[in-house]
């Protein structure tokens, strides 16, 4: 059976487009899941989270990854597979990654993206708003940059 990063890295191999480079390694993921302040949530395609409780299968549709720190929630991927886009499930991975944060005692959740993320439009959807902008901060592979926009949720 398939474990968490393993869910997590399969749905990663399917959503993040190379071009833009913003999918993370497998060390990468695994380094951050030993810190205490680093929580993910798995979801499947019909919505479910995975049942701890049985042995069924389980094939994860999307994942977010977030950071706790003082009161303050930052999200650092969020991916659904492409196949799953369209039906709600980024939305409903928030809205669980809104709840989680305010359980943790967060104030604000923060997020940043690429300038040109299409995903934008879910996160003001959600009630998020820019409040920062990095000039240039991502570089391409092909050698171009995009600004990178930070936004904030109060919670």
């Amino acid at each position: 059976m398939m474990d968490d990063l393993d869910h997590i890295m399969s749905v990663m191999a399917t959503a993040f487009e190379p071009h833009w480079g913003e999918a993370w390694t497998q060390r990468q993921i695994s380094d951050s899941l030993v810190l205490p302040t680093i929580f993910y949530r798995l979801i499947g395609p019909a919505g479910e989270s995975p049942n701890l409780d049985t042995q069924e299968a389980f094939a994860a549709a999307g994942f977010t990854l977030s950071r706790h720190v003082s009161g303050e929630e930052e999200l650092l991927l969020i991916a659904v597979r492409p196949e799953h886009r369209g039906q709600g499930l980024g939305r409903k991975l928030l809205e669980a990654l809104e709840n989680d944060a305010r359980g943790r005692g967060a104030k604000q959740l923060f997020l940043e993206m690429r300038s040109n993320n299409p995903a934008e439009s879910l996160y003001r959807a959600r009630g998020f708003s820019p409040i920062g902008n990095r000039m240039g901060y991502y570089r391409l592979k092909d050698g171009n940059r995009l600004d990178a926009i930070t936004f904030s949720l109060g919670l």
